[in-house]
């Protein structure tokens, strides 16, 4: 298991640092730096396009430090970026049946992530992973609803110790071409886990069980590890479709 991102408890003076790269990005960050290097040489006059195009590939990766809340019933964000949809939709093929999320419908909290967005990924409770469904697809644009249909995209279902599954899908996008794992089928996870990234640009969408209440707006910036997409017995919010 990962280790996980926890308060420090004492009397230290927490101060503020540079997020730290993720692995999966520092042979970018390496080619792009390389580049901007060898440019110095023998076309400098784009040398300083290229080293700002190395520091925004440094920032695209960034894998910053997150305190997950504790708690029973929590679902939190598997993604940073804007609250783009909430409605209720009919669940996925991948999704469906008495071995994942149930029949029918189901309410959906999608959360687009922008370029500036941090792309890791990470799980929104605490459980064991039962299913990684990969499914290859195209590259339109993350926003657009379609694209749960017909982007590359992969399924993630969790179930939490009292065997309640939580579903929720990377979905790539017009810039994005590789959904990463970092987990797979059987693998314990803890809220607020790494579980995987996807590069430049991109969607995860989340399906909320009919027992919790989402509490998050659209329009909401959601942080990811942090930020309560929905809680078990809340009440229903006015407006949608739940």
């Amino acid at each position: 298991m990962a280790s996980l991102d926890k308060p420090s408890v004492g009397t230290s003076t927490v101060k503020w640092r540079f997020p730290d790269i993720h692995p999966e990005g520092r042979k970018y960050v390496l080619i792009a730096g390389a580049i901007a290097l060898v440019s110095l040489f023998v076309w400098d006059f784009i040398t300083w396009p290229l080293v700002f195009l190395t520091l925004g590939v440094a920032a695209f990766f960034r894998d910053p430090v997150r305190v997950t809340p504790q708690g029973e019933g929590l679902i939190v964000s598997p993604a940073d970026g804007l609250i783009t949809m909430i409605e209720r939709v009919d669940l996925p093929p991948e999704l469906a049946g008495p071995q994942a999320l149930g029949e029918g419908s189901m309410l959906r909290v999608s959360v687009f992530m922008s370029v500036f967005d941090v792309h890791i990924n990470r799980t929104p409770i605490t459980g064991t992973i039962r299913h990684v469904i990969y499914i290859a697809g195209k590259f339109m644009n993350a926003d657009f609803d379609k694209a749960s249909e017909e982007n590359e995209r992969q399924h993630i279902i969790v179930e939490d110790k009292n065997g309640q599954r939580i579903g929720f899908t990377q979905i790539a996008g017009l810039v994005a071409r590789r959904i990463v794992s970092f987990v797979k089928a059987g693998d314990m996870v803890v809220g607020g886990q790494r579980v995987g990234l996807i590069r430049f640009g991109s969607r995860v969408d989340v399906f909320i069980p009919e027992a919790y209440g989402v509490e998050v707006a659209l329009g909401q910036r959601a942080i990811a590890g942090e930020t309560i997409l929905a809680r078990k017995g809340a009440p229903r919010a006015a407006g949608i479709a739940q």
